[in-house]
């Protein structure tokens, strides 16, 4: 193993190398959710707080996003070329999962990756990883076109949905999906793309969100297509009145509205709201936003249908978000679903007689979903597959269960009824 040290270039006044200000905030990123069990949206802000380059922001981004896709197959590449195994905390290992990232992915030459995280460790350490990652280099280490999920998610997954469920889900994760992008009005003909269902379109991943035309001028909303299906079994509003609890960040929102329905938005969360309204403001689209914990607000009157898009362990959505596979275990998924279960009990008492409810989680867990449902009580009123795109088939019990695969995030969704034998929660 060679342990000599590289020279340093580019070095800046303060004696670092250029662009290490994002490799250090990339390995901030990591520890926050591998260490911290935090979750990679919500801590960009404090991990990049010290970026003044949108371009370093993003590489940061990008560089933490790839080591989570891709972190089985990192840590075995990195096992292959030690002499013991590193421990799973320390630095050296994220270090250079951070740099096999960036050359074996994102496409940075070998030396910028290596020159640009070796300011990141001192010492024996940095020696370490000088040593190992060279080793890597000179062997021609490739990652598997398919990733390896990790081993708690492969053994969960795998129990519940079998194993062609987890060969897909595995392929779903191997690159970024396409942009699915919801439009407001069903007769939209401007907006380009692949049409997958009404009021739809899917473009390649990497555009620009807001360079699209229609943007400026509110014509859609980014939601994958698995996402946007719980609005649609509720039909069209005709002036009726929906719930949408738990609502921010809005695009079931303005589905709902944009259907015909008087729309009132329950969100517990002031940030989250926020941006609800701003995304109400740049579609044009109204509903009345209620700023509220559903467990305890309750509306003024019965309302004619609700969707409930139930907190979850949001482990469907793993394409866009792979750090929920990496730190959701078994106890967030049960007082999850115990929180669902309340949530539905509570909810299903504000509908009007024969009003109908939609719960949906974007989670792979039967247990945030199947069983939350059959342990209601509830009667299902069963979707047809006439009201699924993408040849989608409901379950023999009436629920829709989507397992997810390249381009398509994993979901649950129900509708079920009140009649009049329900007590009102």
């Amino acid at each position: 193993m060679d342990k000599s040290e590289p020279t340093r270039t580019n070095a800046t006044p303060e004696g670092e190398i250029a662009g290490a200000r994002a490799r250090v905030s990339a390995l901030r990123l990591i520890d926050a959710v591998l260490r911290q069990g935090q979750r990679l949206d919500t801590s960009v802000i404090h991990a990049t707080r010290n970026l003044t380059l949108p371009e370093d922001r993003a590489l940061a981004i990008a560089i933490s996003t790839e080591v989570l896709r891709h972190l089985p197959d990192l840590d075995a590449m990195i096992d292959s070329a030690t002499e013991k195994p590193l421990p799973h905390d320390v630095k050296a290992r994220s270090v250079l999962r951070l740099a096999l990232a960036q050359a074996l992915i994102l496409g940075t030459p070998a030396h910028a990756a290596i020159a640009t995280a070796l300011p990141l460790v001192l010492g024996g350490p940095r020696r370490l990883v000088h040593g190992v990652f060279g080793t890597l280099m000179r062997r021609g280490a490739l990652l598997p076109e398919i990733p390896t999920l990790p081993a708690e998610v492969m053994e969960r997954w795998t129990k519940a949905w079998g194993p062609e469920a987890l060969e897909n889900a595995a392929k779903a994760i191997a690159a970024p999906p396409p942009l699915d992008l919801a439009l407001r009005d069903e007769n939209e003909s401007e907006i380009e793309g692949e049409q997958l269902a009404p009021n739809h379109r899917r473009l390649p991943r990497g555009l620009s969100v807001t360079a699209l035309p229609g943007y400026e001028d509110g014509r859609f909303w980014v939601q994958n297509i698995a996402a946007q299906i719980p609005v649609t079994l509720l039909g069209k509003g005709n002036g009726r009145t929906v719930l949408d609890l738990c609502a921010a960040p809005g695009g079931k929102t303005m589905q709902l509205a944009a259907t015909g329905w008087n729309v009132i938005a329950v969100e517990q969360h002031s940030g989250r709201i926020q941006r609800l309204r701003e995304n109400l403001a740049r579609t044009g689209l109204t509903a009345e936003i209620v700023e509220a914990d559903v467990m305890a607000w309750e509306p003024a009157a019965p309302v004619d249908a609700i969707l409930l898009d139930a907190p979850c362990t949001a482990t469907g959505i793993f394409a866009r978000h792979p750090d929920v596979l990496h730190r959701i275990g078994a106890k967030d998924i049960a007082s999850l679903s115990a929180l669902q279960g309340r949530m539905l009990a509570r909810a299903i008492g504000w509908l009007k007689p024969d009003g109908q409810l939609v719960y949906a989680t974007c989670s792979m867990e039967p247990e945030e979903g199947e069983q939350v449902i059959a342990a209601s009580g509830l009667t299902v009123d069963p979707v047809r597959a006439d009201e699924l795109p993408l040849g989608l088939v409901p379950a023999p019990e009436g629920w829709v269960r989507i397992l997810p695969k390249p381009g398509l995030d994993g979901f649950f969704m129900a509708r079920v009824k009140r009649d009049q034998a329900t007590e009102v929660a």
